[in-house]
């Protein structure tokens, strides 16, 4: 019978005893320890009286023996190659996006099928600009939000009221009561939602004009954006509209050391709906701080979660060029697809655009990989791989980095890698991973393994991260090769690990 057993923790360092061990050290060991004979000791050592010595425990100090060798013996890794694909790969939470209304929408498949695995959503609530919402609009969102599942998409998502430069926005009383009231919708969806932009304030809830004159007092502005970014769930990132807010709000650029805290600064993310329209891209970066601006949006987007759509045709700048520069210095992970579309056009004429369709957001591939070809239950399998992303960014909300082992049963270990901070350019994975004492004899294939996080999605190949590389993806998994375990193997076995055993992914 198959049973799923999950592989020990990552083996970091395996110490040996050296023969410059002290009598003082020996001394103060509190923990249960088996001392050979051979070992540095002095005779008069006073050892705690649970530790376990040799039958002759006055062992001279300088009594040495060869102990500069590690006794362990780890399984012969093999080095396997890999090629990259030039395929547009259809990874979640990234590319470019189509657009729908969550509010109507109950068939989202073609969103999938057109090559796109996000979708942007408004969520118009201008019915409601004096009034709470009602069950109504609520039923509405969360049935589109199913349809969203259903479809393997996700969603970027924004509230507003105004359509329109003239249309007005609501108070600022009325949209706290909004954001509270729409704190079970984002919570409940949570596992399709892939950022939520701020909204709410202004002209398509872009954060001008606002008719309440919510942008002329930065308490009100900011009052809004944190009562929004609390209800939206840790794991997720509210993105402005412009820059300026964003520095003015809570400083910055944010820092590798605050990336990913948690706080406010770190869940405060960009989308520029004018990019290369013109030289400021329609007033998202100020006219006196043009490069100054983009320098601190391309340091926060780092770790922050880029992406936007064109507004107008404005060559030479929204040609291939600037675009494929300012797409990687900005480390977009979307676009719209459906505007502008004379600049969307151009990128199809000029030749960028299957660069830009592959290069959008993250793209991982192996460029080699060391792992045994067999390990004897027990051992240890020590594993090593080498990955580039050439892609514009990294992954921005968290997901699993698993090495999966899967034959007669399955195993797994997490890498112990964020993939958040798998930032464009090359990266090393891997360790020395101990297999359990009675895993099943057999051939398993080698998995890296990259899920969704939410459980509702993780056994949804649909949402997991597929690898830039041919012959590798099975139509569900990354399956890197394949090792024989087997008892007759070589590599010493770890009787002195004791083992983490959960339930199998």
């Amino acid at each position: 019978m198959s049973r799923s057993l999950v592989w020990l923790a990552l083996l970091l360092a395996l110490p040996a005893c050296t023969a410059d061990e002290t009598s003082e050290d020996t001394a103060e060991s509190d923990t249960d320890t088996d001392t050979d004979a051979d070992a540095d000791t002095d005779a008069d050592a006073d050892t705690d009286a649970d530790t376990d010595t040799d039958a002759d425990a006055d062992t001279d100090a300088d009594a040495d023996t060869d102990t500069d060798t590690d006794p362990w013996v780890d399984a012969t890794t093999t080095n396997h190659g890999f090629t990259p694909s030039t395929a547009v790969i259809l990874n979640p939470e990234r590319g470019f996006y189509r657009t729908t209304n969550l509010r109507v929408a109950r068939n989202l498949d073609g969103i999938r099928d057109a090559g796109s695995t996000l979708a942007f959503s408004y969520v118009h609530l201008g019915d409601y600009r004096d009034r709470d919402l009602d069950q109504t609009v609520l039923d509405e969102a969360t049935a589109g939000f199913a349809a969203a599942r259903s479809a393997g998409i996700k969603i970027v998502l924004r509230f507003a009221y105004s359509q329109s430069l003239s249309d007005p926005d609501a108070s600022k009383a009325q949209i706290l009561r909004h954001i509270s009231q729409l704190e079970p919708l984002i919570t409940a969806n949570r596992d399709v939602i892939a950022v939520v932009q701020a909204g709410f304030i202004g002209a398509w809830g872009e954060w001008h004009t606002s008719s309440n004159g919510l942008l002329d007092t930065p308490q009100d502005k900011f009052d809004i954006l944190d009562a929004l970014v609390d209800v939206v769930p840790v794991d997720r990132v509210v993105q402005l509209r412009n820059p300026v807010h964003k520095e003015e709000g809570y400083g910055g650029p944010l820092t590798e050391a605050q990336a990913f805290s948690g706080s406010y600064a770190a869940r405060v993310g960009h989308h520029n709906d004018c990019f290369l329209a013109s030289d400021t891209d329609f007033g998202t970066y100020p006219s006196d701080r043009i490069e100054e601006v983009k320098d601190f949006v391309a340091a926060e987007t780092r770790f922050l979660p880029m992406g936007g759509e064109t507004c107008a045709l404005n060559p030479p700048r929204s040609r291939c060029a600037t675009a494929l520069a300012e797409l990687a210095r900005l480390h977009f992970s979307y676009i719209n697809h459906e505007w502008h579309p004379d600049v969307v056009a151009s990128w199809t004429t000029d030749g960028c655009r299957t660069e830009i369709e592959q290069r959008l957001g993250y793209r991982l591939a192996l460029t080699s990989a060391d792992f045994p070809s067999e390990a004897p239950p027990g051992g240890v399998m020590p594993v090593t791989l080498n990955l580039e992303n050439t892609g514009f960014a990294a992954p921005f909300n968290p997901r699993p980095v698993d090495l999966v082992l899967s034959g007669p049963e399955t195993v797994w270990a997490s890498m112990g890698v964020d993939v958040r901070t798998l930032e464009p350019g090359d990266h090393v994975l891997g360790g020395r991973f101990s297999l359990p004492l009675d895993l099943a004899p057999g051939t398993y294939q080698v998995v890296l393994s990259l899920p969704d996080a939410a459980a509702s999605l993780a056994g949804d190949s649909r949402y997991a991260i597929q690898l830039a590389n041919d012959g590798v993806w099975d139509g569900s998994r990354n399956v890197l090769g394949s090792v024989e375990i087997r008892d007759t193997a070589a590599g010493s076995i770890g009787t002195f690990t004791s083992f983490a055993r959960l339930p199998s992914r």
